[in-house]
């Protein structure tokens, strides 16, 4: 098989721009989803953490649901099923539409509370790690519930959460790639639309998985440094 290199030309003739393009969407794309779920992840893992009955189960549902339906599923729900809900919505409101929810705010949405679930136990698990006797500590000395959280929860459980959170992370950006389902243009629709112009599948689909390597090697490194920095001043042993 004789390869074109001029394919990947960031010319007239080449699609190394739309290729670049795209890789910035998915980037885009993952990092929204992966923000809410964060801001989603650790009120689901309060909720599992507080002790009251019913806001655990509500919690523990969450998780069940979210991790047990095919994310594609989710996907499908929030494009189709988001459209139908903004044109009951706006037409009860008396607008006349057409009303449209776009393939990257329902990408983000979806992988969003996905990567909450996991996020969710990541957070709790780390929560769990801290000595009881330190949280006593910081409560004989007065600290209120704002500071112990700031000088005490978040450090000692930031160390064991980053290696947890960089695993979902990077499964974000794997599932991003199925929101190309929903028409948006990041990499994998991008290389689809590509092998199916030339006619080079083999080529353009390996193209795709090297970006998404070097997308995901580098997150990898960064999450290394992230780890590293997390336990600044403490006594660590590599295995």
């Amino acid at each position: 098989m004789v390869v074109d290199w001029q394919l990947l030309s960031f010319g007239p003739e080449g699609w190394g721009f739309a290729l670049l393009k795209a890789a910035g969407v998915t980037l885009s794309v993952s990092l929204c989803a992966f923000l809410l779920g964060s801001a989603i992840g650790s009120l689901v893992a309060w909720a599992k953490i507080t002790g009251n009955r019913w806001l655990n189960r509500l919690a523990e549902g969450y998780i069940v649901v979210l991790r047990g339906v095919p994310d594609l599923i989710v996907i499908y729900i929030f494009y189709f099923g988001g459209r139908q809900v903004l044109a009951f919505i706006g037409r009860a409101l008396g607008f006349s539409g057409p009303f449209d929810i776009s393939g990257f705010v329902a990408g983000a949405l979806a992988i969003g509370l996905i990567s909450a679930a996991g996020q969710a136990e990541v957070f709790r698990g780390a929560y769990n790690t801290i000595a009881k006797g330190t949280l006593e500590a910081a409560t004989v000395v007065g600290m209120g519930k704002w500071l112990m959280f700031r000088r005490v929860i978040v450090p000692q459980a930031l160390a064991t959460a980053i290696p947890g959170l960089g695993n979902q992370w990077q499964s974000a950006i794997k599932e991003s790639a199925l929101v190309s389902v929903t028409g948006l243009v990041e990499t994998m629709n991008q290389v689809q639309v590509a092998s199916g112009s030339t006619q080079m599948p083999f080529f353009f689909f390996a193209v795709g998985a090297v970006i998404y390597l070097v997308i995901t090697s580098f997150s990898e490194l960064v999450i290394r440094l992230a780890e590293k920095w997390s336990l600044r001043g403490q006594h660590y042993h590599q295995l």
